[in-house]
């Protein structure tokens, strides 16, 4: 198995960290992995809310000044069936 795509968002605001985790997510099959970095506040409530209406499952890890958003894509409509 790869290393998931380290999307690194830090330092961009609202909405850009949302645009780029769904950028990359694009195209990738039902249970690949994509870790976005983010130091914007809104991406807090953003990223989950995006996580959720697509399906992907979200865990997320405090790293001090920025957070560590891990998607498993499809994780969720996965599950459900």
């Amino acid at each position: 198995m790869s290393e998931p795509a380290v999307v690194d968002a830090r330092g961009t605001r609202c909405p850009v960290p949302v645009i780029r985790v769904a950028r990359a997510a694009q195209g990738l099959s039902p249970g690949a992995s994509l870790v976005l970095l983010a130091d914007d506040v809104a991406a807090r409530s953003d990223v989950p809310a995006w996580a959720r209406m697509r399906g992907h499952g979200l865990t997320l890890a405090d790293e001090g000044s920025w957070t560590r958003y891990t998607v498993v894509v499809g994780a969720t409509a996965a599950r459900s069936t």
